[in-house]
């Protein structure tokens, strides 16, 4: 009964995070060890991943390294394809070589899209093999519901996926090559004179948080993939479409919290939930766009006009505001007309003064 109790006030609180949208927000809390799904919210709604996408972009390599196809020390070029792509980047010269290893830390930690290229390209012989490598391990790894059309996340009206199939794509990166784990619990990684921060917060404010990766783009909004370990034990979290970075980091530490808060008395007495049991919750067969609900200017056209307007006002209160301190200024600097009074007071002692000139003049005998 407690534990209903907390369940229905925790889904209380996220549903107040999610208010304002058409579309409620995939959310999905899980325990890979016991392959427990302790929260769910529209696990199969199809969502644009952004650069959740890097998580995938990762494990094929990591794989490309164990089956010795390359190595950490193997160095990867610029191409002039990768050197085109967009922020966040390293922004290499093309031509300009790093190491595998550097690359994947620019990757997880900077989120790279001119290295997710530069990898893609190094590991699949093309880059459109990269791209079928990326499907068929989302296939072998039961992501039904995933399709790649890109390494880097970049906006793609068909490349899809959803919060349950980015909880088999975690649970496995973190499985099968736990040797990484350290790359994806850096909060900062220096390359060159440059220290890059990494987008996930929660590694500098959560305690035990340690991975996995952040994305936005402006149809999917701002996700995260979050994981953290206390005490021994490893929980996933999954955000997807939140509207601030800020919100998306709440959203996250919330679940990874009431995860936590279950000690193993209220999980043995709890039923269990596996992943591949959920029950299908979409609200839509398609990816919707977040873009007109984010308060970011440079996804919302309407926003941008609304800021503008606001500017265009400012500027016009702050130039009438000149103007009048302008005049009130040269009418201060200007002498004040004299009185009636104060001219004839003025001007008799001048009078005077002239006739005692006169009387005094000595006279002139001719």
């Amino acid at each position: 009964m407690f534990r209903a109790a907390f369940a229905a006030i925790f889904a209380a609180a996220l549903t107040l995070l999610t208010a304002g949208r058409s579309t409620a927000e995939p959310l999905l809390l899980f325990d890979p060890a016991a392959d427990n799904v302790i929260y769910a919210q529209e696990a199969d709604q199809p969502w644009h991943p952004a650069s959740l996408t890097k998580i995938m972009t990762a494990y094929v390599t990591f794989e490309a390294i164990k089956k010795g196809q390359i190595t950490l020390e193997t160095k990867i070029p610029c191409s002039a394809y990768a050197h085109t792509m967009p922020a966040s980047k390293l922004g290499l010269p093309i031509g300009a070589e790093i190491t595998v290893e550097l690359a994947l830390k620019a990757l997880i930690v900077k989120s790279a899209n001119d290295v997710a290229i530069m990898l893609a390209e190094a590991v699949g012989g093309t880059y459109e093999g990269f791209i079928a490598r990326m499907n068929a391990t989302a296939k072998r790894l039961g992501m039904r519901r995933t399709n790649f059309v890109n390494a880097n996340g970049l906006p793609a009206e068909a490349q899809v996926t959803t919060a349950r199939d980015l909880a088999r794509l975690s649970a496995a990166v973190l499985r099968d090559f736990p040797q990484y784990n350290h790359i994806w619990a850096q909060p900062s990684v220096k390359i060159g004179r440059r220290r890059l921060r990494s987008h996930n917060s929660l590694l500098r404010t959560f305690e035990g948080a340690d991975g996995l990766k952040t994305g936005f783009i402006c149809d999917s909004g701002f996700n995260i993939v979050a994981s953290a370990e206390r005490g021994g034990r490893r929980l996933i979290a999954i955000v997807l479409g939140a509207t601030t970075p800020q919100n998306r980091a709440i959203r996250a530490a919330s679940l990874l919290e009431h995860g936590f808060s279950m000690g193993p008395w209220k999980l043995f007495f709890s039923s269990r939930t596996a992943l591949a049991s959920l029950p299908t919750s979409a609200t839509s067969s398609s990816a919707p766009s977040v873009r007109g609900t984010l308060p970011v200017p440079s996804c919302n056209p309407r926003l941008v006009r609304r800021r503008h307007a606001r500017r265009r006002a400012r500027i016009r209160a702050l130039r009438h505001k000149r103007r009048k301190d302008l005049a009130r200024r040269r009418s201060q600097s200007k002498p004040k007309p004299k009185s009636q009074s104060q001219s004839q007071s003025q001007s008799k002692p001048a009078a005077n003064g002239a006739n005692i000139a006169t009387s005094s003049a000595p006279t002139v005998k001719r």
